[in-house]
Protein backbone atom coordinates (compact mmCIF):
# COMPACT_ATOMS: atom_id res chain seq x y z
CA UNK A 1 0.00 0.00 0.00
CA UNK A 2 1.22 3.89 -0.06
CA UNK A 3 1.12 6.25 2.65
CA UNK A 4 -0.41 9.53 2.18
CA UNK A 5 2.06 12.31 0.33
CA UNK A 6 4.11 14.54 3.34
CA UNK A 7 4.69 18.19 2.47
CA UNK A 8 5.70 21.20 4.10
CA UNK A 9 3.10 23.62 4.46
CA UNK A 10 2.62 26.25 1.75
CA UNK A 11 4.75 23.87 -0.56
CA UNK A 12 3.45 24.12 -4.09
CA UNK A 13 4.52 22.61 -7.32
CA UNK A 14 4.75 26.37 -9.03
CA UNK A 15 7.97 27.08 -7.12
CA UNK A 16 9.37 24.62 -10.07
CA UNK A 17 11.12 26.86 -12.37
CA UNK A 18 11.54 25.72 -15.85
CA UNK A 19 13.91 28.36 -17.15
CA UNK A 20 16.59 27.57 -15.07
CA UNK A 21 18.40 23.87 -14.90
CA UNK A 22 18.21 22.02 -11.98
CA UNK A 23 20.69 19.42 -10.88
CA UNK A 24 18.47 16.39 -10.27
CA UNK A 25 16.13 17.26 -13.75
CA UNK A 26 19.59 16.88 -15.59
CA UNK A 27 20.78 14.05 -13.79
CA UNK A 28 17.08 12.65 -15.41
CA UNK A 29 18.31 13.92 -18.60
CA UNK A 30 21.57 12.09 -18.68
CA UNK A 31 19.21 8.99 -17.45
CA UNK A 32 17.39 8.83 -20.25
CA UNK A 33 14.13 10.12 -18.12
CA UNK A 34 11.20 12.37 -19.44
CA UNK A 35 11.36 14.79 -16.60
CA UNK A 36 13.44 17.85 -17.60
CA UNK A 37 13.17 20.94 -19.68
CA UNK A 38 15.10 22.83 -22.60
CA UNK A 39 17.17 24.22 -19.79
CA UNK A 40 18.14 21.48 -18.13
CA UNK A 41 18.77 19.40 -21.32
CA UNK A 42 21.34 22.93 -22.92
CA UNK A 43 23.37 22.46 -19.25
CA UNK A 44 23.34 18.68 -19.53
CA UNK A 45 24.96 18.90 -23.12
CA UNK A 46 27.33 21.56 -22.16
CA UNK A 47 28.52 19.89 -19.12
CA UNK A 48 28.71 16.73 -21.20
CA UNK A 49 30.60 18.86 -24.06
CA UNK A 50 33.29 19.53 -21.34
CA UNK A 51 33.49 16.30 -19.77
CA UNK A 52 32.16 13.38 -22.15
CA UNK A 53 32.30 10.69 -19.22
CA UNK A 54 29.51 12.04 -16.47
CA UNK A 55 26.84 9.92 -18.73
CA UNK A 56 28.66 7.10 -17.49
CA UNK A 57 29.15 8.51 -14.20
CA UNK A 58 25.33 8.70 -13.86
CA UNK A 59 24.48 5.31 -14.87
CA UNK A 60 27.27 3.76 -12.91
CA UNK A 61 25.45 5.69 -9.81
CA UNK A 62 22.28 4.03 -10.93
CA UNK A 63 23.85 0.67 -11.57
CA UNK A 64 25.65 -0.09 -8.26
CA UNK A 65 22.53 1.83 -6.43
CA UNK A 66 20.49 -1.56 -7.87
CA UNK A 67 23.13 -3.94 -7.10
CA UNK A 68 23.82 -2.33 -3.00
CA UNK A 69 19.81 -2.57 -2.98
CA UNK A 70 19.38 -5.88 -4.19
CA UNK A 71 21.92 -7.09 -1.64
CA UNK A 72 20.65 -5.42 1.29
CA UNK A 73 17.37 -7.13 0.69
CA UNK A 74 18.75 -10.28 -0.36
CA UNK A 75 21.95 -11.45 1.51
CA UNK A 76 21.79 -9.07 4.27
CA UNK A 77 17.86 -9.24 5.06
CA UNK A 78 17.06 -5.98 5.22
CA UNK A 79 13.06 -5.11 4.85
CA UNK A 80 13.55 -1.02 5.55
CA UNK A 81 14.42 1.46 3.45
CA UNK A 82 15.44 5.04 4.28
CA UNK A 83 16.24 7.02 0.63
CA UNK A 84 17.69 10.41 1.40
CA UNK A 85 17.82 12.35 -1.51
CA UNK A 86 16.07 10.36 -3.87
CA UNK A 87 15.83 12.43 -6.97
CA UNK A 88 12.91 11.86 -9.65
CA UNK A 89 11.57 8.61 -10.33
CA UNK A 90 13.37 6.31 -13.14
CA UNK A 91 14.03 2.98 -13.79
CA UNK A 92 14.69 0.07 -10.84
CA UNK A 93 13.76 2.90 -7.94
CA UNK A 94 14.68 1.65 -4.05
CA UNK A 95 11.12 0.42 -3.56
CA UNK A 96 10.69 -1.66 -7.18
CA UNK A 97 14.89 -2.82 -6.24
CA UNK A 98 13.67 -4.12 -3.18
CA UNK A 99 10.46 -5.61 -3.23
CA UNK A 100 11.12 -7.75 -6.01
CA UNK A 101 13.37 -9.72 -3.60
CA UNK A 102 11.04 -8.68 -0.93
CA UNK A 103 7.30 -7.83 -1.67
CA UNK A 104 6.72 -6.90 2.08
CA UNK A 105 10.01 -4.13 2.33
CA UNK A 106 9.11 -1.01 3.56
CA UNK A 107 10.03 2.17 1.85
CA UNK A 108 10.42 5.94 2.90
CA UNK A 109 11.98 8.01 0.36
CA UNK A 110 12.91 11.58 1.25
CA UNK A 111 13.96 14.61 -0.84
CA UNK A 112 13.14 18.53 -1.38
CA UNK A 113 13.14 19.50 -4.53
CA UNK A 114 9.53 20.62 -5.65
CA UNK A 115 9.39 18.37 -8.80
CA UNK A 116 10.40 15.36 -6.91
CA UNK A 117 7.00 16.22 -4.68
CA UNK A 118 5.21 16.39 -7.79
CA UNK A 119 5.62 13.39 -8.88
CA UNK A 120 5.59 11.64 -5.58
CA UNK A 121 2.88 9.17 -6.87
CA UNK A 122 5.24 7.80 -9.05
CA UNK A 123 8.14 6.59 -6.14
CA UNK A 124 4.58 5.80 -4.06
CA UNK A 125 3.17 2.79 -6.33
CA UNK A 126 4.53 -0.26 -3.95
CA UNK A 127 3.56 -3.44 -3.99
CA UNK A 128 0.10 -4.72 -1.85
CA UNK A 129 2.41 -6.59 0.78
CA UNK A 130 4.95 -3.28 1.06
CA UNK A 131 4.66 -0.04 1.75
CA UNK A 132 5.94 3.53 0.76
CA UNK A 133 5.41 6.75 1.84
CA UNK A 134 7.48 10.20 0.75
CA UNK A 135 8.92 12.97 2.83
CA UNK A 136 9.38 16.67 1.73
CA UNK A 137 12.49 17.32 4.16
CA UNK A 138 15.86 18.87 3.72
CA UNK A 139 18.91 16.75 4.21
CA UNK A 140 20.08 19.12 6.39
CA UNK A 141 17.10 18.40 8.93
CA UNK A 142 18.23 15.14 9.87
CA UNK A 143 16.31 15.04 13.22
CA UNK A 144 13.31 15.88 11.48
CA UNK A 145 13.69 13.36 8.71
CA UNK A 146 13.87 10.39 11.51
CA UNK A 147 11.10 11.38 13.56
CA UNK A 148 8.64 11.64 10.06
CA UNK A 149 10.08 8.44 8.90
CA UNK A 150 9.43 6.55 12.62
CA UNK A 151 5.92 7.26 11.03
CA UNK A 152 6.22 4.13 8.78
CA UNK A 153 9.51 2.48 9.35
CA UNK A 154 10.81 0.69 12.91
CA UNK A 155 13.36 2.31 14.49
CA UNK A 156 14.27 0.15 16.75
CA UNK A 157 14.96 -2.86 13.87
CA UNK A 158 17.69 -2.24 11.14
CA UNK A 159 17.32 -0.10 8.41
CA UNK A 160 19.06 0.81 5.14
CA UNK A 161 20.32 4.54 5.25
CA UNK A 162 20.67 5.10 1.14
CA UNK A 163 22.23 8.39 -0.04
CA UNK A 164 23.17 8.31 -3.17
CA UNK A 165 24.82 11.32 -4.81
CA UNK A 166 23.25 13.26 -1.99
CA UNK A 167 26.00 14.37 0.09
CA UNK A 168 28.03 16.36 -2.50
CA UNK A 169 25.30 18.91 -2.58
CA UNK A 170 27.07 19.53 1.15
CA UNK A 171 29.76 21.85 0.52
CA UNK A 172 31.93 21.36 4.08
CA UNK A 173 32.87 17.71 4.57
CA UNK A 174 32.54 18.19 7.85
CA UNK A 175 28.99 19.05 8.20
CA UNK A 176 28.14 16.32 5.26
CA UNK A 177 30.15 13.61 8.23
CA UNK A 178 27.90 15.26 11.13
CA UNK A 179 24.46 14.30 8.80
CA UNK A 180 25.57 10.92 8.33
CA UNK A 181 26.45 10.62 12.19
CA UNK A 182 23.47 12.45 13.42
CA UNK A 183 20.80 9.61 11.00
CA UNK A 184 23.00 6.69 11.66
CA UNK A 185 22.19 7.59 15.72
CA UNK A 186 18.94 7.26 15.08
CA UNK A 187 18.88 3.52 13.64
CA UNK A 188 18.93 0.66 15.52
CA UNK A 189 22.62 -1.72 15.55
CA UNK A 190 22.03 -4.10 11.99
CA UNK A 191 21.42 -1.03 10.22
CA UNK A 192 23.31 -0.64 6.97
CA UNK A 193 24.48 2.59 5.07
CA UNK A 194 25.32 2.79 1.32
CA UNK A 195 26.80 5.73 -0.17
CA UNK A 196 27.98 6.90 -3.29
CA UNK A 197 29.27 9.85 -4.57
CA UNK A 198 31.54 11.76 -7.52
CA UNK A 199 35.23 12.25 -6.99
CA UNK A 200 37.46 14.54 -7.11
CA UNK A 201 40.04 12.79 -8.88
CA UNK A 202 40.12 13.73 -12.48
CA UNK A 203 40.88 17.25 -13.89
CA UNK A 204 38.64 17.58 -16.42
CA UNK A 205 35.13 16.43 -14.71
CA UNK A 206 36.82 19.11 -11.46
CA UNK A 207 36.95 21.85 -13.89
CA UNK A 208 33.40 20.90 -15.66
CA UNK A 209 31.46 20.89 -12.09
CA UNK A 210 33.13 24.31 -11.10
CA UNK A 211 31.86 25.44 -14.42
CA UNK A 212 28.55 24.28 -13.49
CA UNK A 213 28.50 25.21 -9.87
CA UNK A 214 29.10 28.77 -11.17
CA UNK A 215 26.00 28.78 -12.77
CA UNK A 216 23.75 25.76 -11.34
CA UNK A 217 20.88 26.26 -8.79
CA UNK A 218 21.79 23.58 -7.30
CA UNK A 219 25.83 22.60 -6.34
CA UNK A 220 27.52 19.65 -5.86
CA UNK A 221 31.04 19.60 -4.40
CA UNK A 222 33.19 16.48 -5.75
CA UNK A 223 35.18 14.42 -2.65
CA UNK A 224 38.57 12.73 -2.82
CA UNK A 225 37.85 8.98 -2.26
CA UNK A 226 39.41 9.12 1.06
CA UNK A 227 37.08 11.06 1.84
CA UNK A 228 33.86 9.67 0.81
CA UNK A 229 35.02 6.75 2.68
CA UNK A 230 35.25 8.84 5.65
CA UNK A 231 31.13 8.74 5.43
CA UNK A 232 31.61 5.28 7.12
CA UNK A 233 33.64 5.57 9.91
CA UNK A 234 32.65 3.81 13.04
CA UNK A 235 31.07 0.98 10.55
CA UNK A 236 32.27 -2.51 9.60
CA UNK A 237 32.80 -2.02 5.52
CA UNK A 238 30.60 -4.62 3.29
CA UNK A 239 33.23 -6.39 1.37
CA UNK A 240 34.79 -4.85 -1.58
CA UNK A 241 34.95 -1.68 0.91
CA UNK A 242 34.58 1.38 -0.63
CA UNK A 243 35.17 1.26 -4.54
CA UNK A 244 34.57 2.37 -7.77
CA UNK A 245 31.16 2.32 -8.58
CA UNK A 246 31.47 -0.80 -11.02
CA UNK A 247 33.86 -2.53 -8.72
CA UNK A 248 31.37 -2.46 -5.98
CA UNK A 249 29.72 -6.45 -6.71
CA UNK A 250 29.75 -6.43 -10.53
CA UNK A 251 26.98 -8.87 -11.84
CA UNK A 252 29.07 -11.87 -13.06
CA UNK A 253 32.16 -11.04 -10.59
CA UNK A 254 33.93 -9.38 -13.46
CA UNK A 255 33.75 -5.68 -14.05
CA UNK A 256 32.48 -4.69 -17.65
CA UNK A 257 31.82 -1.42 -17.38
CA UNK A 258 34.43 1.68 -18.12
CA UNK A 259 36.28 3.73 -15.05
CA UNK A 260 34.18 6.20 -13.52
CA UNK A 261 34.95 8.63 -11.12
CA UNK A 262 32.55 7.79 -8.81
CA UNK A 263 33.08 5.90 -5.74
CA UNK A 264 30.66 3.82 -3.66
CA UNK A 265 29.96 1.61 -0.49
CA UNK A 266 28.28 -0.25 2.16
CA UNK A 267 28.79 -0.31 5.76
CA UNK A 268 26.94 -1.84 8.53
CA UNK A 269 26.31 -0.32 12.15
CA UNK A 270 27.16 -3.24 14.83
CA UNK A 271 26.85 -0.78 17.85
Amino acid sequence: MADDLTAAPGERPEEIDPDRPHSARIWNYWLGGKDHYEADRVAGDQFRKAFPGIVENARSFRLFLSRGIRWLADEAGVDQFLDVGTGLPTVDNTHEVAQRVNPRARIVYVDNDPLVLLHANALLTSDPEGFTAYLHADLRQPAAILEQAAATLDLERPVALILSGILGHVADHAEARGIVRKLLAGLAPGSHLLVCDGTSTNAELLKAQRRHNAGGEVQYFLRSPEQIAAFFEGLELVAPGVVPCPEWRPEGGEVQAPAVDAYGGIGVKRG
